[in-house]
């Protein structure tokens, strides 16, 4: 474990995968040695109620940030969610990090980021550069799909008997955020793990969207779902048509697509490697999925 005074924060903490990352940490790690980055006072202060310090570090304001690292030793850079300004968003964070003296930088980034095809890969290649250049030890943490990714496919699919989409038989090694949460918290909180170290972190048990929507049928008590696969331009179109941004069903789309070609695959394990058991499985998390809903 790392050295019981050092403090290890996280941006974008209030967000889906930030949370969980906390979550995880406080199973290891004192409450008072973490610090949730977060935007505003009203997301802070469900951490305030679990001993968590919080700060606000507006990626758009970077006098905010400087502060918000001070007394920093470990830094989970979760990637924004604005896809128009993230480069220079993740570039002012790192800069910030290194002036307040932070010493590691684990990045989120996309599977095999430097060969992905994915239209999104190229803002986490400019982040993984620019990590590299900043001369800070660094860990990055190339996650794979979230299984999550299709659960908005759920609801319409019950509906409808169809899941869509344009990935024809491409094998997806997706899990569930919490098992990445995971990953992110062992890294973050272990001495024993190389700096400068790359992690493709993936699912065990890869599917296709024709097993997905099998699997989905199974979880739902045998309702009939079907896969139906269509070029990726009607496939954008239909996302636009149920109301998707543009920018939205374009990603979704070119995601998909590309995934027809293995792009979202991986076999090597890394990430039950670093939590120490197996991923969720698919059915596992599309009946957790249909009990909440």
């Amino acid at each position: 474990m790392s050295d019981n005074q050092s403090r290890i924060a996280l941006t974008g903490a209030s967000g889906q995968l930030g949370r969980l990352v906390v979550a995880e940490l406080l199973k290891t790690v004192a409450a008072d040695r973490i610090v949730a980055l977060v935007r505003s006072e009203a997301a802070g202060a469900s951490f305030a109620s679990q001993g968590v310090d919080w700060r606000i570090a507006d990626y758009d304001r970077p006098d905010t940030l400087a502060a918000a690292l001070a007394g920093i030793d470990r830094l989970l850079l979760i990637s924004s969610n604005d896809l128009a300004h993230r480069i220079g968003q993740h570039a002012a964070v790192i800069a910030a990090a290194k002036a307040a003296g932070v010493s590691f930088i684990a990045y989120t980034s996309v599977l095999h980021a430097d060969v992905s095809p994915l239209g999104l890969a190229a803002d986490h290649r400019a982040t993984e550069l620019a990590l590299r250049e900043s001369g800070l030890a660094y860990a990055l943490l190339r996650n794979g799909w979230y299984t999550e990714n299709y659960f908005g496919a759920i609801a319409p699919a019950l509906a409808h008997g169809v899941v869509l989409g344009s990935s024809g038989e491409g094998r997806i090694s997706a899990a569930p955020r919490a098992d990445y949460a995971a990953a992110a918290a062992v890294v973050l909180t272990s001495d024993s793990l190389p700096a400068s170290q790359v992690f493709e972190l993936a699912g065990d048990n890869a599917f296709t969207l024709p097993e997905f929507a099998a699997a989905l049928s199974r979880a739902s008590g045998d309702k009939p779902v079907k896969y139906m696969d269509m070029p990726q331009a009607e496939y954008k179109a239909a996302l636009l048509g149920v109301g998707l941004p543009e920018p939205i069903a374009e990603l979704v789309s070119d995601s998909s697509a590309a995934a027809a070609d293995d792009v979202l695959f991986d076999d090597g394990q890394a990430l039950s490697g670093l939590i120490g058991r197996k991923t969720t499985p698919l059915d596992e998390s599309l009946s957790a999925a249909l009990a909440a809903a």
